[in-house]
């Protein structure tokens, strides 16, 4: 059976306390670079490796982080680890990942799960199934670090990082507007999202200043966020039996322009029939069939940003009580077939 190699073990073989190894290692200043260089280049030799939760034990931290996502297979959360981990990486921290697939139970498993591993702070983006926050905000009481990205929870008190949705939305739908676009539809995930609200206010605002009327029934909710695509392809069908129906689509959701675009082209309706944009992070998405046109969020970088805020709380001497929601700008990609 595999034993590996202790303090205690070096310590022994090179006749020196367990305490001077251990600060040869750690390169203190009251260590000789002789006895530095010995304990090192023995250590190298019998392949040594510091164990994390020893060290977390003295330092109160376990270096690591947990990041919670409804679903790992989506492009714009996958690109949010991405630039967690960049920094994280950059500082000394291991990431734990963990998926809820947008279930409310899932997540307060997950979430326990990670606390009880003594991870040092949490990255959440919340479920779409999730209407109260009872357990968040109870960790969040103990002290633990919590920041939130993308879907975000207004009652806690903490770092936030989100896409400018409002905006977005509203330069989108404007632009629709330009191009002759008159009756207008929107597809959104679960109405209790910060996301849904802020882009579907978007969407309204653009369509008020036009004096455009905004009728309920072109506002279709699909919870499941594209990943029940029956669910879906039943909205498309009931926007397109209105008796005014559609001349574009407002996709308000990752997954679910994919799955929109898969409804619309088994339901074989065509492009001149009805424009469509999308929010989407699919790297591919210019070489579809039928691209669309598209807001791209800079996920990457609210991963980065949002793992900085974390260190923040982790690392700061006294207690933070003044936070703020960072907004990223996103970016509109136009389909010219599309914008006519």
């Amino acid at each position: 059976m595999y034993k590996p190699i202790t303090l205690k073990d070096i310590a022994i073989a090179l006749d020196l306390s367990p305490s001077t190894v251990s600060r040869a290692l750690r390169d203190t200043y009251d260590i000789s670079k002789k006895t530095k260089k010995l304990v090192n280049d023995y250590a190298t030799l019998v392949n040594y490796q510091s164990n994390p939760m020893a060290a977390g034990l003295r330092s109160k931290k376990s270096k690591s982080i947990g990041i919670v996502v409804p679903d790992l297979a989506n492009s714009f959360f996958s690109q949010a680890i991405s630039g967690i981990e960049s920094i994280a990486e950059k500082e000394g921290y291991h990431t734990i990942i963990s998926q809820t697939k947008d279930s409310y139970h899932k997540e307060i498993e997950v979430i326990n799960h990670m606390a009880n591993r003594y991870v040092d702070g949490l990255i959440i983006t919340m479920s779409s199934e999730t209407t109260e926050y009872t357990h968040l905000q109870q960790m969040h009481k103990s002290g633990l670090p919590i920041v939130f990205f993308d879907r975000i929870v207004d009652e806690i008190n903490t770092y936030k990082v989100v896409c400018n949705n409002f905006e977005s939305c509203y330069k989108a739908t404007m632009q629709l507007i330009e191009n002759g676009k008159k009756n207008i539809a929107f597809l959104a995930n679960a109405p209790q999202l910060s996301i849904t609200k802020e882009r579907i206010g978007g969407y309204k605002a653009a369509m008020t200043d036009q004096i455009i009327s905004c009728h309920a029934e072109m506002i279709k909710f699909c919870p499941s966020g594209g990943s029940d695509y029956e669910e879906v392809e039943l909205a498309i069908k009931q926007l397109m039996a209105l008796d005014e129906r559609p001349d574009a689509i407002f996709v308000a959701g990752d997954r679910l322009s994919m799955a929109c675009l898969r409804a619309v082209k088994n339901l074989d309706i065509k492009s001149d029939e009805l424009s469509i944009i999308g929010f989407s992070n699919v790297d591919i998405i210019d070489l579809l069939e039928t691209p669309i046109s598209h807001i791209r969020q800079r996920a990457f970088e609210m991963g980065q940003i949002s793992m900085t805020m974390l260190l923040k709380i982790i690392e700061a001497k006294y207690p933070i009580n003044d936070f703020d929601t960072k907004v990223i700008d996103a970016d509109i990609f136009w389909v010219e077939h599309l914008s006519v």
